[in-house]
């Protein structure tokens, strides 16, 4: 019997009655199965299955978008305009190992798929091929060659200079790009030095400057409006991929809410971070708000401002390389009932970023970040671990400037085995920093854009299909713990837990969009394979992985 090959599908189409397509919306009604566990007094414990209906309403009509990067100029802001307008142009270049053409690899958005099931085999015994469809195809997204880009930067650089200054892409496709980037220049931008290094000095040559902390606040709001409006905008989405600030100070009466926050930029504080200024700006004028750096952005008053405004904020820091890996094998290891116990990591590299964090305050924002990662991993075993034990987790982060952009990170992992036996990986990890990080602002902006089109509401029981509900929608909580899966120290609701590990990150990705269209949740059981009664076919003999034939 030949193996059967996985086919890839465009589109798509759901026939249920638990789904409707309407002209300008599609409602779907979804099951949420979920487990409530219950511990007596006497230390009992019951497991009790649990099922929430749902009612899903997703606007179909994807809206013209923009989106203003804040460091729009940086490594991460030039590569990825650059990249875009070279895939809109479908452009080739010509490179030693020979011609290369424009893609968008390493987005989840673009470049990732999702499993559909299985085809029907027709007369044949058995099942057909497992059909897969681009994640951005699960329901209508932006098309990121659509998208207008704009921003700020302390750099006045063109970002024809900025894709230069960088060193990032082909020499060959940088030179059919110079004509089409000469002309975007960023905005002046927000400066603080006491909240960046002091060598990011020598940049700062566009600047905001003589204006209060709350002229510049209303200043970035007009600068918003104006970009919407010239560029006749749906709506707009402004991301942070600007130098990694120090922590700011959060205290009572400062930042701790909404009015004490309002009160701290109005009397200028000196602990109100350029930051900040931008994530408030974005939310008084209703824009998704993502921070793609370490540093506290969101502080108490500006998360209680986002909930109040039911405007959607994402953050906190780009996970590309390092900790993408570590948040795999972390979890793998503790999986397979193996005990990390000494976690070492070890970077260097030489683009703006990295002397930008060869500064102790701003270090230590990044290494926040990177250190929490394995946090609820490690909680969730504890066979391995006694309450509050933590491998020895150390992050190190050196400025090599002849390297360029292409970080190198250095990982080892020594774990506990069978009968306190010792493992050691050990991991060299080239990194080409911001054609990683590029593609995961796409996923952001793209992912954020389409949860402002996305509500829902609960269901009683008494509902069998779509046509039997009725009521107010609302919008999923304004804290967009779904994006976690790219980010590095992900926010997430009051109350919520926080998870790091990858494959449970994208999984919740994956699932909220079959959930949109009406699909129950990704299951890897197989038992129409196993259990082929439940298909109504007989068993089929069985055969070994390696047979292809």
């Amino acid at each position: 019997m030949a193996t059967v090959q996985p086919v890839l599908v465009s589109n798509f189409k759901v026939s249920s009655p638990n789904v409707k397509y309407q002209d300008d919306v599609i409602i779907s009604s979804y099951t949420y199965r979920n487990t409530k566990v219950e511990i007596s007094p006497a230390n009992e414990v019951t497991v009790i299955p649990t099922a929430q209906e749902y009612l899903f309403r997703t606007q179909r009509a994807v809206p013209k978008l923009g989106v203003m990067i804040v460091g729009l100029g940086g490594n991460n802001g030039s590569t990825l305009v650059a990249s875009c307008i070279a895939n809109r142009k479908g452009m080739t270049w010509r490179t030693k190992s020979g011609v290369k053409k424009a893609n968008y690899y390493g987005s989840l958005t673009q470049a990732s798929t999702v499993s559909l099931g299985c085809c029907s085999a027709g007369d044949q015994d058995g099942l057909g091929a497992e059909a897969f469809v681009p994640l951005k195809s699960m329901v209508p997204t932006v098309e990121p060659n659509e998208i207008v880009w704009g921003g700020w930067d302390i750099s006045g650089a063109s970002l024809a200079d900025a894709m230069q200054r960088a060193q990032v892409l082909d020499w060959d496709l940088q030179a059919q790009l110079l004509p089409e980037l000469a002309s975007i220049k960023p905005l002046p931008s927000v400066y603080f030095p006491e909240f960046i290094a002091a060598n990011q000095a020598d940049r700062a040559d566009n600047v905001l400057t003589g204006m209060s902390k709350q002229q510049l606040l209303d200043r970035l709001r007009s600068d918003i409006r104006e970009f919407k409006a010239a560029n006749a905008l749906d709506k707009v989405v402004v991301l942070w991929s600007g130098t990694t600030e120090r922590f700011s100070d959060v205290r009572d009466g400062l930042n701790d809410t909404w009015p004490a926050l309002q009160a701290a930029i109005a009397r200028g504080d000196s602990e109100v971070a350029p930051s900040t200024l931008f994530a408030v700006a974005s939310i008084l004028e209703h824009c998704p708000y993502i921070n793609g750096s370490p540093q506290n952005t969101f502080v108490p008053g500006v998360i209680e401002l986002a909930v109040r405004e039911q405007v959607p904020i994402a953050g906190d820091d780009f996970k590309s390389g390092q900790t993408k890996l570590k948040s795999v094998l972390v979890d793998f290891l503790i999986s397979a009932g193996i005990k990390p116990v000494s976690i070492v990591s070890y970077n260097h590299l030489g683009n703006n970023d990295g002397k930008n964090l060869s500064a102790p305050q701003q270090f230590r924002s990044k290494e926040i970040t990177k250190s929490n990662v394995v946090d609820d991993m490690v909680a969730s075993n504890q066979v391995l671990y006694e309450p509050a034990e933590q491998p020895d987790h150390t992050v190190v982060i050196k400025y090599v400037p002849y390297v360029g952009d292409s970080k190198r990170a250095l990982d080892e992992y020594v774990s506990e085995i069978f009968m306190h036996g010792l493992n050691t990986i050990a991991i060299h990890n080239t990194c080409e920093d911001s054609l990683l990080a590029a593609p995961l602002i796409l996923d952001l902006v793209i992912l954020a854009e389409l949860m402002t089109r996305v509500s829902y509401r609960t269901l009683s029981s008494a509902a069998t299909s779509v046509d039997e509900t009725e009521g107010e929608f609302r919008s999923f909580h304004p804290v967009l713990s779904i994006l976690s899966y790219l980010l590095k120290a992900p926010m997430v609701p009051q109350g919520a837990p926080v998870v790091n590990a990858l494959f449970k990150q994208r999984a919740n990705i994956e699932n909220v969009l079959r959930a949109l269209v009406g699909l129950p949740a990704a299951s890897n059981v197989g038992l129409e394979y196993v259990a082929p009664a439940f298909a109504g076919k007989p068993a089929q003999p069985a055969k070994r992985a390696d047979e292809a034939n």
